[in-house]
């Protein structure tokens, strides 16, 4: 099929040509105005946290944005005694037109907004709207209002969630066009190395731009049936630009091959389609395996980066095999032409020379030991990996200055809880007594884990058949020990007190922490059905690519290894703290921000699973053709070696550009995709496969008769040799 497509693609090339530009034209058109039509909302429905903050926000239009908390410190007595602390907060509660607030002064004199002292004093603003990824644009003007007119010795900060995003940057907005622009200067570094002349470095950069462009021209026509988050058009830049590079340098490698073997260039052409082509298209499908595996999550933003994220490498294997043939048919010899490298990048290795080929003699000679000191160095790396901790990042964690982060330490000197920033919100409704909001606030305020709660009134807080109460935890509402006092709350204290009060009264747990467990909740109790649809279809399609039963369920073990071994670099670096605060300003978070690990999952499982078939077409091949299995192995791994370190560097790059962004999520996703490929391409790929393979023997090609037939194979279940 892929021979025949490649002589239609040679005698049709022109069409080929015209169509691409036409197309590519009509994805740069569309790509500046993705942003407007793609979903900033995350939504988890049939969640009890989600649902009651859902029903706030119909109600009050505040809850979505996150609370502004402002901290009043006096260093001569009770601050709830300096004058014109009231007026200051309404000062700023009207640069936010609309909003909840919570106080001292609207909740009875409350202790919960206090600390033992009397120091110190916060209040908390609710500001209404929908929340974004541009942030609260009225920070800088509430601050002003907050600090206008402060009595002597008194301080006013003010802080809070968004407040702390802002200290450290990450609501400055990712640049979309920087992120490839750096990612491309890095890929055009790496393909100098590899490549050596212009023709051979400039046609995986064309070919990434294509799909980029055209998979924005799918998400577009997507967004036209259903909501797409905003997450995706980061994704489709950065892993886009990766994937296209990956299949273009199969691709090229292959043809530079076939020509310095001296076929002419459409028989050349015929040749990387038939061989390269056909790995191109078993990665791209197990890529999209691992993205399309996020709709089996019951959360429609998920399956919505998902359903949008297969797109991805679905268009890089098109583009790849139909307008990249084209251009390499055009070129012809002239690839290797207008070289700006020595001669020897331009040169093809065949697989007795240059270093991949003596890198296979040294771990050939010694499989078990090498296959030992690999998996030592996994065995570490998956000790640390199974201590993830997925979780939001505690306020204490964001990195950054000015007066956020003054507020978050005034309210920590002073003993105050940083639950401040994050509050529990008690949603009472259907028959909000004053008995049921009396015995809420009672019980709540006698709850282990509680530090105090209140019931504010004004605007927001009461309504004609509802009442909110706020409360605070003891510790940060994301830390690992607020988990059990949410859990408290949600099954026995609140369900206690709804018994006790008014019949047909509901009282149900709100606020930004429990809906982050309820994200957890909701991802990792499926986690289980997306791993098994994840290792079912790649382990299926792997079997029928390499027509065997050893080799794909190896790939999908080292391949595991591979991403827990990721986990665990991030959990070293992020949850335990080597480094972080050293190259990124970052503290130990104690956790990794709950949809690293998914996303993680979800990209790096069949991104590094390209490698794997990369090198293992190139095996089976060389076994197909006669030679034994080590030295099948051996040419395999020489053929591949430079491909897939070379590709590995380019997506390390790329990724590694994202932790240069703004927030410690966005650095942990960078770092963790960037760490993961690197060591895939090293210790997984050019010591555990080719160790393995060679200790396997002829098993590695054990396919069973039945097992043929169900795979609609030929048997292959005794090697003869």
């Amino acid at each position: 099929m892929l021979e025949r497509l490649a002589h239609t693609v040679i005698r049709r090339r022109r069409i080929v040509f015209a169509l691409w530009i036409v197309l590519s034209l009509v994805g740069a058109g569309l790509a500046g105005g993705i942003g407007d039509r793609l979903s900033q909302q995350f939504s988890i429905p049939g969640y009890s946290a989600y649902e009651a903050n859902q029903r706030i926000f119909k109600d009050t239009h505040t809850g979505k944005n996150f609370p502004l908390v402002t901290v009043f410190h006096s260093a001569s007595g009770d601050v709830t005694k300096q004058p014109g602390l009231q007026r200051r907060i309404a000062a700023a509660v009207k640069v936010n037109p609309g909003s909840r607030v919570s106080s001292y002064f609207n909740t009875g004199g409350s202790s919960a907004y206090l600390s033992k002292d009397r120091h110190t004093m916060f209040a908390v603003i609710y500001p209404p709207g929908r929340a974004d990824f541009n942030g609260l644009k009225t920070l800088g003007a509430t601050r002003s209002a907050l600090k206008q007119d402060l009595p002597a010795g008194v301080t006013a900060n003010l802080t809070g969630q968004q407040a702390l995003y802002d200290a450290s940057g990450s609501d400055q907005g990712s640049s979309l066009g920087l992120e490839i622009a750096i990612g491309a200067v890095g890929a055009l570094i790496v393909l100098l190395f590899v490549f050596g002349t212009l023709p051979a470095v400039a046609m995986p950069l064309m070919i990434a731009a294509v799909a980029i462009l055209n998979t924005y021209t799918l998400i577009t026509l997507l967004t036209e049936v259903m909501q797409v988050s905003v997450i995706v058009q980061f994704l489709v830049a950065i892993i886009g630009l990766g994937v296209a590079i990956d299949y273009s340098l199969l691709m090229i490698f292959r043809f530079r091959e076939e020509l310095a073997g001296g076929k002419d260039r459409e028989a050349a052409v015929v040749e990387t389609m038939t061989h390269a082509g056909r790995a191109v298209v078993v990665s791209g499908s197990t890529v999209a395996i691992g993205l399309l595996s996020l709709i089996v999550l019951p959360l429609p933003f998920i399956r919505s980066i998902g359903i949008a994220g297969l797109l991805i490498p679905a268009v890089s294997v098109v583009v790849s095999i139909t307008l990249l043939p084209a251009m390499l048919f055009v070129l012809g010899p002239r690839i290797n032409r207008l070289r700006v490298m020595p001669k020897r990048f331009v040169r093809s290795d065949t697989s007795e020379e240059g270093f991949w080929y003596r890198w296979s003699r040294v771990v050939l000679k010694r499989p078990l030991a090498v296959a030992s000191a690999g998996l030592a160095i996994v065995a570490v790396l998956v000790a640390f990996g199974v201590q993830l901790n997925p979780a939001e990042a505690q306020a204490k964690d964001l990195p950054g200055k000015g007066d956020a982060i003054a507020g978050r330490q005034a309210l920590s000197n002073a003993g105050v809880s940083l639950s401040a920033i994050k509050p529990f919100n008690v949603l009472i409704e259907k028959n909000a007594s004053p008995q049921a909001v009396n015995a809420t606030v009672a019980r709540l305020n006698r709850t282990s884990g509680v530090r105090g709660a209140a019931a504010p009134t004004g605007r927001g807080w009461t309504g004609a058949d509802y009442r909110i109460v706020e409360a605070f935890a003891t510790v940060d509402a994301s830390s690992k020990p607020a988990r059990g006092i949410i859990d408290n709350l949600q099954d026995n204290v609140l369900p206690s007190v709804q018994n006790q009060v008014d019949r047909g009264t509901e009282i149900t747990l709100a606020g930004q922490a429990p809906e982050d467990r309820d994200f957890v909740h909701a991802v990792y109790g499926k986690f289980p059905e997306m791993f098994a649809f994840v290792i079912v279809l790649t382990f299926l399609l792997l079997a029928r690519a390499f027509r065997s039963l050893i080799l794909p369920l190896k790939a999908v073990i080292l391949n595991l290894l591979s991403l827990a071994a990721a986990y665990g670099i991030i959990v070293i670096i992020f949850q335990k703290g080597f480094g972080s605060e050293a190259l990124w300003n970052v503290k130990a978070t104690q956790s990794i921000i709950s949809w690293i690990p998914l996303m993680i999952f979800a990209f790096l499982y069949g991104i590094s699973m390209d490698y794997e078939v990369f090198m293992l077409t190139r095996m089976r091949e060389a076994y197909d053709e006669g030679l034994e299995t080590h030295q099948a192995v051996a040419k395999g791994l020489a053929r591949t070696g430079k491909l897939v370190t070379s590709a590995a560097l380019i997506l390390c790059f790329t990724f590694f550009v994202l932790s240069t962004g703004p927030g410690v999520d966005i650095k942990q996703f960078g770092v963790g995709l960037a760490a993961g490929i690197i060591f895939d391409a090293t210790v997984i790929r050019a010591l555990l496969v080719p160790a393995l393979m060679e200790l396997l023997g002829k098993w590695n090609w054990w396919l069973p008769e039945r097992a043929a037939k169900l795979l609609l194979l030929r048997p292959a279940a005794e090697p003869a040799r």
